[in-house]
């Protein structure tokens, strides 16, 4: 998470100069566990940052497969390899965007207006709304990963890079300029609006070809598969953006969690039906 206090604009004493890396750094540092050291929070890393989150989730999805895969190996079945699939990205960042997924659930069935609902999406138990949306999430992604692991270890392994790149793409887009931050601080504040609109599609483009390509190791119906599950993801983390622009007057760090979990969870059901 950003430390407290704004950092200074690039080039002012104390601000390291923007170095190709720091994207990646501000991706993988904000986004997973990974020890990477984030050397800059200003807004133009929080732009090359966000374009960067599809890598975070690259790598993210690769560990999943990888476990799924190891446990396959081992002699484990389908489910078990879902469930550990389903995991690993949950571990690797820290759960925060599921704790974001169940707030975001709270706030929208609180009923209240935004600044009732953003009080309810800041405190730190979780109601029923939260809890319900959590546990279909959670059996959605299990069931779709038990099913593609089922069909073939290649179609699961990919479900699980696809769904996780896809989930973070959702976050790319999410931080376009021209949706708004609902509250003045925390990471919502920091990355909302930093990416220019052009970029982020055409990282969505980059995103979708490279799935497709992916997909071409299960033959046509994988490319169609592939591509259609980022797609698709990408549309229904854009309802769930635009409902919550509307109802909380913009994006926090909660709703960029639950944007990446619908994200994924569409693209795993979407990839397990057509691929």
């Amino acid at each position: 998470m950003p430390p407290p206090g704004p950092p200074g604009p690039p080039g002012t004493p104390g601000t390291p100069a923007q170095t190709w890396s720091d994207g990646p750094r501000f991706a993988f540092g904000t986004l997973t566990v990974f020890p990477v050291t984030v050397r800059r929070w200003d807004r133009g890393a929080a732009r090359a940052g966000m374009l960067s989150a599809p890598l975070a989730g690259l790598a993210v999805g690769l560990l999943a497969a990888a476990t799924g895969l190891l446990l396959l190996v081992l002699g484990a079945g389908p489910l078990l390899a879902a469930v550990a699939s389903a995991a690993v990205p949950a571990v690797l960042t820290r759960g925060l965007h599921l704790d974001g997924l169940a707030d975001t659930a709270d706030g929208l069935g609180s009923g209240r207006p935004a600044e009732g609902a953003l009080d309810v999406m800041k405190r730190s138990d979780i109601g029923p709304f939260g809890v319900v949306t959590l546990l279909l999430v959670l059996l959605a992604q299990v069931a779709a990963l038990s099913q593609a692991y089922g069909s073939s270890w290649t179609r699961g392994a990919l479900a699980a890079v696809v769904s996780a790149a896809a989930a973070r793409l959702a976050l790319t887009l999410a931080a376009r300029a021209g949706v708004p931050p609902a509250r003045p601080e925390g990471l919502g504040a920091a990355v909302a609006g930093t990416v220019p609109v052009r970029a982020a599609l055409l990282t969505a483009v980059a995103v979708t070809a490279s799935a497709a390509g992916a997909g071409a190791l299960l033959g046509p119906y994988g490319v169609l598969g592939a591509a259609l599950a980022v797609l698709l993801a990408c549309a229904a983390s854009e309802a769930l953006l635009r409902h919550c622009t509307r109802r909380f007057g913009g994006v926090t760090g909660d709703v960029f969690g639950a944007l990446a979990e619908t994200a994924a969870t569409t693209a795993l059901v979407v990839f397990c039906l057509l691929s």
